[in-house]
């Protein structure tokens, strides 16, 4: 992995960033979502990204890992609220299951990148 100097530079983060764009999009163009259904996936979304911009501000692989892990707990809340689009038809399917994917991606993308920090510490214990 080449050298990261900023949260804008992460893969995760930047597919999180293009999800919340489309997320946004999806709700504002739906005026039949009820309020707080819009503020809680508007909530879940940004969480996604924010998480890994906060935990790389973080002082510690320790504390990146546990704000990434934040972030993909928050790709599962996604997920689950797009079902709820679903069931009650909110979106067409085929526009909810371009967002299903762009969430996936976000959390594998974010998932890699705790894989890799958990065997960076891993390779620095052995050489303690």
């Amino acid at each position: 992995m080449s050298k990261v100097l900023k949260f804008e530079d992460l893969d995760c983060w930047k597919e999180a960033r293009v999800l919340v764009k489309n997320i946004y999009s999806s709700l504002n163009q739906n005026k039949s979502i009820d309020h707080d259904t819009k503020s809680q996936m508007r909530k879940a979304t940004l969480s996604m990204m924010n998480n890994i911009a906060e935990g790389f501000g973080r002082y510690s692989d320790k504390e990146f890992i546990r704000f990434l892990e934040y972030s993909s707990s928050s790709a599962a809340e996604v997920k689950s609220m797009l079902y709820v689009f679903e069931d009650l038809q909110y979106l067409n399917q085929n526009h909810l299951d371009i967002l299903h994917e762009q969430v996936d991606k976000t959390r594998k993308l974010t998932l890699g990148l705790i894989r890799y920090l958990k065997n960076k510490q891993v390779k620095v214990l052995h050489h303690l």
